[in-house]
């Protein structure tokens, strides 16, 4: 299975736009119940503005609402994001910490945001379970699971050494763009011959054919 989803996409990484670790905590703690698109839209002008946890402490938190105000449950994440800038400051001189325990302390931080800072920010082969990953791992029955934390578990036991790093990217964008929750796209599924959901969408098994051009 990862083989195949390597050799499609080599180098897999987030969909958010971050160019320092604290943009992509920043990005991770707004994607929450968010799509990467809306989060981008946002972060592009407020990033312009603060995009250190210096500045966004001085912009506080109506200064930071109207700036993410398109994305849902924004009052919430902007006092969280706002703590999080202060406690960066008082407790880690304004920089990311690179342990799990760390992240988790700071405010609106979970397991899932902590392991994608770890992962795309500090190279850690952590897994980060979100909706899709969770779908993919029991629709395919790569490491079915009833809760994320059993699926994260069970994922890397699962996954192969050598492709842990780049394991959660390659799940999040094949549940994203091929095995999506009300009409997965079987038909273009790489994978669709090792996958064990018996509900699969008509159309003849696909393989990896390197001259067609794949999805993200």
């Amino acid at each position: 299975m990862f083989s195949r989803l390597a050799q499609l996409n080599p180098s897999p990484t987030t969909e958010l736009e971050y160019s320092t670790p604290y943009e992509l905590l920043v990005a991770v703690t707004l994607s929450a119940q968010a799509t990467d698109v809306g989060v981008n839209k946002a972060t592009r002008k407020l990033f312009k503005v603060a995009n250190t946890p210096a500045a966004i402490a001085a912009l506080g938190v109506e200064g930071l609402k109207p700036y993410i105000a398109t994305i849902g449950l924004f009052n919430t994440k902007a006092a969280n994001v706002v703590a999080m800038a202060q406690q960066l400051l008082r407790d880690h001189g304004g920089q990311v910490p690179r342990t799990r325990e760390a992240l988790q302390a700071l405010p609106g931080v979970g397991r899932k945001t902590a392991n994608v800072v770890l992962n795309t920010a500090f190279g850690e082969p952590t897994i980060a379970v979100d909706t899709h990953i969770f779908r993919v791992a029991n629709r395919t029955g790569l490491a079915p699971a009833k809760d994320v934390r059993a699926v994260e578990d069970a994922l890397e036991k699962a996954v192969p050494p050598r492709f842990l790093q780049d394991a959660h990217h390659w799940l999040i964008l094949h549940g994203r763009y091929v095995c999506k929750a009300r009409t997965p796209d079987c038909p273009h599924c790489p994978i669709r011959d090792l996958c064990r959901f018996p509900d699969k969408t008509p159309g003849e098994p696909a393989g990896v054919d390197p001259d067609r051009p794949q999805r993200p």
